[in-house]
């Protein structure tokens, strides 16, 4: 399911225009997106958690080359779904 897909089902459903539910979900994910980029967590209940997980420093290898390289320590965006949401998907 696509963005545009999301946008044309919650339009069917509710009947607003869907350059309002467009601009809405938008929205939402700019500020997900704005939220973990300043490092805070999203907790929607019922949905699930925009968690940020560190990496540890590692040592990685580059096989065609024969060489080894250090990976820093980063920071990743993940998603964990709510107990709900995975019981109701099962």
């Amino acid at each position: 399911m696509t963005k545009a897909d999301i946008v044309k089902e919650i339009a069917a459903s509710t009947g607003i225009e869907k350059q309002v539910v467009l601009q809405v979900v938008e929205g939402l994910m700019e500020t997900i997106k704005t939220s973990m980029i300043n490092g805070d967590e999203v907790f929607l209940r019922g949905f699930g958690s925009f968690i940020i997980k560190h990496r540890a420093e590692k040592t990685a290898r580059n096989i065609t080359k024969n060489t080894t390289m250090v990976i820093p320590a980063h920071n990743i965006p993940a998603f964990k779904p709510a107990k709900s949401f995975v019981e109701k998907v099962k």
